[in-house]
């Protein structure tokens, strides 16, 4: 089963997540949120405010939103950028001891599109 997308992107969290929390800390966007808790899109981020998404939706930055999961931790695709622009691969990926920080193949961005978001969430 996988979670709910808010908008594309091409990495998310499967529910073989054990909750381990060692992607959260990985995460330079901050993306990634504990099962059940609000998140924001200015959640450590450049955002504040009413703001426009590079997928063209308008948004209150600071407004907490609902949980994506209320069992396993989830990313907030808006958010996620699979690292581009600070590492070579995603880092969630790179430290899950179950794997289940997974490509979504189906909802592929390119590399132009994951570069523009971090732009975007980090002010550049």
């Amino acid at each position: 089963m996988y979670f709910k997308h808010l908008e594309i992107m091409a990495i998310i969290i499967t529910e073989e997540c054990i909750n381990c929390d060692a992607c959260i800390a990985e995460c330079p966007n901050n993306a990634i949120y504990e099962p059940d808790q609000n998140w924001s899109y200015s959640d450590e981020t450049a955002l504040k405010g009413l703001v426009t998404t590079p997928y063209g939706k308008e948004v209150n930055a600071d407004v907490e939103n609902d949980p994506i999961s209320n069992e396993f931790y989830f990313i907030v695709p808006d958010k996620c950028t699979e690292c581009k622009g600070f590492h070579d691969e995603p880092q969630c990926a790179s430290v899950c001891p179950v794997d289940c920080c997974v490509l979504d193949e189906n909802h592929i961005e390119t590399e132009d599109a994951l570069l523009a978001k971090k732009a975007w969430l980090h002010g550049e």
